[in-house]
C-alpha cells in the first residue's frame, strides 16, 4: 500500500512552489529553518531541512528560491551555502512557534492532554488560530513562559529568553543539572522520561558515560538508583549548569 503524503509533502512534491506566503507549507520551513538554526543562527543546509521535514532535497531548493523571491523575502538562500531567515520570514516563524507552544500548553493544562499527546495536536492546529484567539489562550494560561516540555514561549514581541542549554550528552561525569527541556518529536521517548520521572526542573547527576557514544547511567533528583539513558536520549535532553 502506497504510503500516504502529509498536506506538507503534498503541496511541496505536487505543486512546487506554487504556495501562497501565508500557506501552512511556507510555515512548516520557515519554522524548520528556525528550529535548526539555533542560537546563533547560522545557516542551514537544504539537506537538514529535507530530513527534518521528511521531503526530498530538490523540493526544498526550489521552495527556499521561491522563500527567497517574496517581497519582503522570507529567508537568505545561497545555493550551496544554505539558508537563514530574513526579518519578515524570522517574524512569522516566531508566530507560528508561540501559537504552538502556547496550544501544546492549553491542551496540557486545560484539557489534560498528556504531553506525548500535545506535540502533533498543535501541529495541526498552529497555523489557522488568529491572533485574537492566541492572546486570549495566553491570558487564560496566565501568559506562560514554558510549553509542557520546557522550550521557550515567545512573547508578543518575538523575544526570547537570552540563555542558551546545552544537551545531557554534554556533562562531565560527577556533574550535575536542572534539566530545562526535552525533544517533543518522538511520543514514546515521552512516555518513557515520564515513567523515569525526567521532566522539565528536575535535576540530574551523571555518574558515569560508557565510551564510544555508550549509555548514560544519570541519579534523578535526591534518587539513589540510577537509571541508564541511551546516547540519544541523553542529546534530546537540554540542561542547565548551575
Amino acid at each position: 500500500m502506497k504510503k500516504s503524503l502529509t498536506p506538507l509533502q503534498r503541496t511541496t512534491e505536487t505543486n512546487g512552489t506554487a504556495a501562497s506566503a501565508g500557506s501552512e507549507a511556507i510555515d512548516d520551513y520557515l519554522k524548520a529553518i528556525f528550529q535548526l538554526s539555533g542560537r546563533p543562527e547560522r545557516q542551514v543546509s537544504s539537506t537538514e531541512i529535507a530530513a527534518h521535514l521528511s521531503i526530498t532535497a530538490a523540493s526544498v531548493t526550489n521552495m527556499l528560491q521561491k522563500l527567497a523571491a517574496q517581497e519582503p523575502p522570507l529567508v537568505v538562500y545561497e545555493k550551496h551555502h544554505g539558508v537563514k531567515l530574513a526579518k519578515a520570514g524570522k517574524k512569522r516563524a516566531l508566530e507560528i512557534v508561540r501559537h504552538h507552544r502556547l496550544i501544546e500548553t492549553f491542551l496540557h493544562q486545560v484539557l489534560d492532554y498528556p504531553w506525548d499527546e500535545v506535540h502533533q495536536e498543535a501541529e495541526r492546529l498552529e497555523h489557522f488560530i488568529s491572533e485574537r484567539f492566541e492572546e486570549r489562550i495566553a491570558a487564560k494560561l496566565g501568559h506562560p513562559e514554558f510549553d509542557p516540555h520546557g522550550h521557550a514561549i515567545p512573547a508578543m514581541d518575538g523575544s526570547l529568553p537570552g540563555n542558551e542549554p546545552q544537551s545531557l550528552s554534554q556533562l562531565r561525569p560527577g556533574q550535575s543539572a536542572k534539566v530545562s527541556s526535552v525533544s517533543d518529536k518522538d511520543p514514546e521517548m515521552l512516555r518513557y522520561l515520564a515513567s523515569q520521572g525526567i521532566r522539565p526542573g528536575v535535576r540530574l547527576t551523571l555518574s558515569e558515560q560508557l565510551p564510544f557514544k555508550g549509555s548514560y547511567q544519570v541519579r534523578i533528583g535526591t534518587s539513589a538508583k540510577p537509571a541508564l539513558l541511551s546516547h540519544s536520549l541523553a542529546e534530546a535532553i537540554s540542561v542547565a549548569v548551575k
